[in-house]
C-alpha cells in the first residue's frame, strides 16, 4: 500500500494542509490511517483521485461526491480497513469484489486484504474489537475462496503445519498460502502444529506430500520436532521449508526459507517441486527432534 504524510497529500491537491484536515474532518473523506506516533497517513490512490476530481470541479464538496462514485478509483487497504472498522461486512465485500474485477484473486489478497488487516492489527495501535471483527472477516473470506478454487491439476502434494494462534496475523498468511497453492493446482492440506503427531499417518498416506511447510512462529522447537520426526518416519524424506518464521533464525539452519509473501513462497515451492525427489532441501540440517519421538 503506498501512503503519504498530511504535508505531501496537501501539496498534490495544492491546499494546505490546515485546509486538508478540515476536509477530512467536514466531510470524512479523505480518511486518513494514524501511524503509533499518531501521525496521519493518506492513502495515494485516494489522494490522485480526490486530485483529479478537484480539477475538474474546482468545488470540494462536488468533488468528494465525484470520487467517491468513481469508487476512488480500485479497491485499497486503506479503504478496506475503513469500513472494516465500521463493522460492515456487506461494504467489505463489494470493496473485494471491487478489487477483483481488475485484480486477480491473488494480488487482490496480497496488496488489499492482507494489508488492510495489518494497519488494524494490535501492533498498529488499533486492534480491539475492530480487529477482531477485520480479523474473522478475513478468514471467512479466505475459507471461502478456498472453496470454489479449481481442483488440483499436478500430482505433488504440500502439507502444511500451521503454528500460528487465533487472531494472529500469520494465520492469515498460512491462509493465504494454502489458497495460492490450490489455485496453483496443488494438493494442500493444512494442519495444526499441535495436533497429535501419532496421527498424521492417515493424512500421509491420502496426501502422499513431497513438500513440508512450517508456517507461524508461535510454536515451540519441541511440538515443530515432534511433528517433523513424526512425518518423517511415515511419509519419506520431505522437502522441508520455512513459511514467516517458524524457526528461529540462528544461521546453523539450512532449512529453506520461503515467502514471506504468499505468492513468493509458491514460487518458491513450485521451483524446489520441479526438482528430482529427495532434492538439496531435504538434506537439510536436522531440525529438533524431541527426545519424546527419538526414544519412541
Amino acid at each position: 500500500m503506498s501512503v503519504i504524510r498530511t504535508n505531501a497529500a496537501a501539496a498534490l491537491l495544492g491546499v494546505s494542509s490546515n485546509t486538508l484536515r478540515s476536509w477530512e474532518s467536514r466531510f470524512g473523506y479523505p480518511k486518513p490511517q494514524r501511524t503509533e506516533g499518531g501521525h496521519r497517513q493518506f492513502d495515494l490512490a485516494e489522494i490522485e483521485a480526490l486530485r483529479q476530481a478537484y480539477a475538474e470541479t474546482r468545488d470540494i464538496a462536488s468533488a468528494i461526491s465525484v470520487a467517491r462514485e468513481r469508487g476512488e478509483g480500485p479497491s485499497t487497504p486503506t479503504r478496506l480497513s475503513a469500513v472494516l472498522c465500521e463493522f460492515s461486512e456487506e461494504k467489505a465485500d463489494r470493496l473485494m469484489e471491487e478489487s477483483m474485477a481488475v485484480r486477480s484473486v491473488e494480488r487482490t489478497v496480497e496488496t488489499v486484504l492482507l494489508p488492510a488487516i495489518e494497519t488494524m492489527s494490535p501492533g498498529s495501535g488499533v486492534g480491539g474489537p475492530e480487529y477482531c471483527f477485520a480479523w474473522r472477516y478475513a478468514t471467512g473470506w479466505l475459507a471461502a475462496a478456498q472453496r470454489v478454487a479449481p481442483p488440483s491439476t499436478r500430482e505433488e502434494g504440500v502439507l502444511v503445519f500451521d503454528s500460528s494462534q487465533n487472531m494472529d496475523m500469520d494465520g492469515l498468511y498460512v491462509q493465504a498460502l494454502e489458497l495460492f497453492l490450490r489455485r496453483a493446482g496443488l494438493r494442500v492440506l493444512t494442519l495444526p502444529v499441535e495436533m497429535d503427531s501419532a496421527r498424521v499417518g492417515n493424512a500421509l498416506r491420502a496426501l502422499r506430500p513431497r513438500a513440508m511447510v512450517l508456517g507461524g512462529r508461535c510454536a515451540s522447537l519441541d511440538a515443530i520436532g515432534r511433528v517433523v520426526y513424526a512425518t518423517r518416519q511415515s511419509g519419506g524424506d520431505l522437502q522441508v521449508f520455512d513459511y514467516r518464521g517458524a524457526l528461529p533464525d540462528t544461521g546453523a539452519s539450512t532449512v529453506i526459507r520461503i515467502g514471506p509473501d504468499p505468492t513468493g513462497a509458491v514460487r518458491m515451492l513450485r521451483e524446489r517441486l520441479a526438482g528430482p525427489v529427495g532434492a538439496a532441501t531435504s538434506a537439510a540440517t536436522p531440525l529438533p527432534v524431541p527426545v519424546t519421538a527419538s526414544a519412541s
